[in-house]
């Protein structure tokens, strides 16, 4: 199987190199971004432009959607399963990937939202990816679990693979595949560099009233 140049951040150029390939590539990568762990990986803008070219990559709307809904809820239920079996243990706070801030994160989501955090989370970057490992660590059943797991999975392949495909048919979309792609994907970003930006922003403001306090003290005792 061939990928041209510009990789996973290039979901045309993925989508297009993968040939005979492509649905089976789809719905590995959405797999991998939850049921792996591995939250940066182009899963939105990858099922926008998949139902998009749908037609120039012979790719049918239902078996797209189809596909995505699958691999979706697939991979949630790997995730949960690992949130049951390991728990907190996989998540530190220096990892490369699996970093305590975003089971955090994905931890407060679940509290505020509770079940219906599973098909929220799924149209939120990151949080997607663990949340369903936060729902496995709680003590709700894997039967009720799934119910929500597959309401999001399926809203989530139905409404980005809808909006491609439609959209795909205003020429100035049609035209300007490349552009959408790589804009889809910044807006994906932001949320989580904004979040990344606050995290850093409170723990300066910690380590500065840290040291403040440490003066403090030094003071008094002298």
């Amino acid at each position: 199987m061939l990928i041209q140049s510009g990789g996973l951040l290039d979901p045309t150029a993925l989508l297009e190199g993968s040939g005979p390939w492509v649905l089976p590539v789809i719905m590995g990568i959405i797999f991998i971004e939850t049921g792996l762990l591995f939250p940066f990986l182009p899963g939105d803008s990858l099922i926008f432009t998949a139902a998009l070219l749908a037609g120039s990559l012979g790719l049918p709307l239902p078996l797209l959607i189809a596909g995505v809904a699958v691999a979706a809820i697939v991979g949630d239920s790997v995730a949960y399963a690992i949130g049951r079996r390991f728990g907190r243990r996989l998540f530190t706070p220096d990892a490369r990937i699996l970093k305590t801030r975003y089971l955090d994160r994905a931890d407060a989501f679940f509290a505020k939202y509770g079940a219906h955090s599973l098909v929220l989370a799924r149209f939120v970057p990151v949080v997607r990816t663990f949340v369903p490992p936060v729902v496995g660590m709680s003590s709700m059943p894997y039967r009720r679990f799934l119910l929500w797991n597959a309401i999001g999975g399926i809203a989530w392949a139905l409404l980005l693979a809808v909006a491609g495909f439609f959209l795909g048919k205003i020429p100035v979309v049609a035209d300007n595949v490349d552009l959408i792609a790589v804009g889809i994907v910044v807006i994906s970003v932001i949320p989580i560099a904004i979040a990344v930006f606050r995290e850093r922003r409170a723990d300066k403001r910690e380590r500065d009233e840290g040291r403040g306090q440490d003066a403090s003290t030094g003071a008094d005792r002298g």
